[in-house]
């Protein structure tokens, strides 16, 4: 009589008999993670300034470095030097979003609060930021993660 064990028959085969070796791709590579988020860091780089030179034209104000960063929480930020930093994933947003976090942190150089006057700075471009704002904070409330 044939004999054949269930192990055998449906493929289980004990662990220690087999080591599996995972390699890792060189940087050099076809690309990976990294070369994808240091494409779009430029590609929001050059968005950015794009858009400050534009709405610039109307504030005309002046800052320090622009710098696109890898935010966990935060969509831009303005320093007291007035440098300004964003994050590189305003890149997925839609633009009336982006023009409204873009006009939002320029308009601090000029009144760095949240003040009255700070958000007639920001309506003077962006009329409707009350509903952009919501907007923006619907996308972060429902989305999985910003990381």
């Amino acid at each position: 009589m044939f004999k054949i064990s269930l192990k055998k028959l449906l493929g289980i085969v004990p662990v220690r008999h087999y080591r599996i070796r995972i390699r890792r791709r060189r940087v050099g590579g076809l690309g990976g993670p990294k070369r994808v988020y240091e494409s779009q860091k430029e590609e929001a780089r050059s968005l950015v300034h794009r858009k400050l030179e534009l709405f610039n034209l109307h504030y005309n104000l002046t800052w320090g470095k622009v710098a696109i960063r890898n935010q966990r929480s935060r969509w831009g930020s303005c320093s007291k030097k007035g440098n300004l930093n964003f994050n590189y994933r305003i890149l997925q947003l839609p633009e009336p979003l982006q023009d409204y976090i873009i006009v939002h942190e320029l308009c601090h150089l000029a009144a760095f609060n949240h003040s009255k006057n700070f958000w007639a700075l920001v309506a003077e471009q962006i009329p409707n930021h009350l509903a952009r704002r919501r907007a923006l904070h619907a996308i972060v409330k429902n989305s999985i993660s910003i990381s």
